[in-house]
């Protein structure tokens, strides 16, 4: 039987129906508590007031409306099958000659779009506000100066002290040992009372200053001199650099290819960002397969066990897909494992789960 398309507009109906009511009471939940883990970290921070932590929280809320959307799915898909077999209308559907997969292809299709319209608007969107989230956060609660940026023209960083602060400039970097090539210091003391320019050929990171190497130095009072060695006191490491990247979830979508191209460009490693948008691409997939282990879920359920099944097997398989990709995703930031097989491994084992539920409760 070929599915109406009167029916078909029903079942899209519901099944929205649902997922909206999911997302909005999820959204509530995550706010209300980002909010009072926000308050608990600028507890004894003075500048941090309840204005800037209501401003960080609400920034950060399109970030964590795509982490729990996987779960908006599975509990709103959940919601509106039950609904549905509670009422006898997956019933009446299945005697007319409505098999499970045409009953399922509207709420499928309206969760493919979801997934779509995640990853190619609403992520910029996201990835925008993350970014002035993470500015406020560093201002308020971390108090981070020490700022990294790439470009096709090569690196920039910025350190800062109590005595004034230094923009570096460097072609390229050898990412092992941390040492800059065709590098260009401009230092100023204060915010903005420039003090003194080197150019040179080298500047490797050590403990507590930059080593550099075969040089000259500028200052506005005295001609330009050669140096064989200079060390620029610094407090940066390896480590601390590498955080300053920009991180994966404040790049957009669409801006991730060049930003990947441009990082590796510069010597440094695009594992994280590449990981980031492989994920991305396998959400929608990723959805579509949370649509098909509600369904297993919900649809042959009855009245009396129904709603408790229906919620004790989405609290577990919440549980368990929470688990799988936290730990599938460090495995491939690790680089234990591929970075393909790390990102699509979550949508593909769910997708399997879904299917062989479904084709053992119709077939089996």
């Amino acid at each position: 039987m070929r599915l109406s398309l009167t029916l078909s507009t029903y079942l899209g109906r519901q099944y929205a129906f649902w997922l909206a009511s999911a997302f909005c009471a999820l959204m509530g939940i995550a706010l209300l508590f980002d909010l009072v883990e926000m308050m608990r970290r600028a507890s004894g921070k003075e500048d941090a007031t309840m204005a800037v932590i209501l401003q960080m929280s609400l920034f950060k809320l399109p970030h964590l409306a795509e982490s729990i959307l996987p779960f908006t799915v599975l509990f709103g898909a959940m919601f509106a099958f039950w609904r549905l077999a509670n009422a006898n209308e997956i019933v009446v559907a299945r005697s007319a000659g409505v098999s499970i997969w045409q009953f399922l292809f509207p709420a499928m299709i309206c969760t493919l779009g979801v997934g779509i319209f995640q990853i190619t608007i609403f992520n910029p969107f996201s990835a925008v506000m993350l970014s002035k989230f993470e500015s406020i956060e560093a201002k308020y609660l971390k108090r981070t100066t020490s700022m990294l940026a790439v470009s096709r023209n090569g690196l920039w960083l910025r350190q800062s002290d109590a005595g004034g602060q230094a923009v570096i400039h460097a072609l390229r970097v050898s990412k092992e040992e941390m040492k800059l090539h065709d590098v260009i210091v401009f230092m100023f003391e204060g915010s903005d009372k420039f003090v003194g320019r080197i150019d040179a050929e080298t500047a490797q990171l050590k403990v507590g200053y930059w080593d550099i190497r075969d040089g000259w130095i500028s200052t506005p009072n005295r001609a330009a001199h050669k140096i064989a060695k200079y060390e620029l006191p610094s407090d940066l490491t390896l480590t601390k650099i590498q955080e300053s990247f920009a991180s994966p979830e404040t790049m957009s979508f669409w801006d991730l290819p060049d930003f990947i191209d441009e990082l590796e460009a510069a010597g440094f490693s695009g594992h994280r960002h590449r990981l980031h948008l492989h994920s991305l691409v396998a959400l929608p997939v990723l959805l579509c397969a949370m649509v098909l282990v509600a369904a297993a879920f919900t649809v042959h359920i009855n009245r009396r066990s129904g709603a408790f099944f229906a919620l004790i097997g989405g609290v577990v398989i919440s549980f368990l897909l929470y688990i799988l990709g936290d730990v599938v995703y460090a495995l491939g930031l690790s680089t234990n494992v591929p970075t393909q097989l790390a990102a699509w491994t979550p949508a593909g084992v769910t997708m399997m789960i879904g299917l062989a539920l479904l084709l053992h409760l119709e077939d089996g």
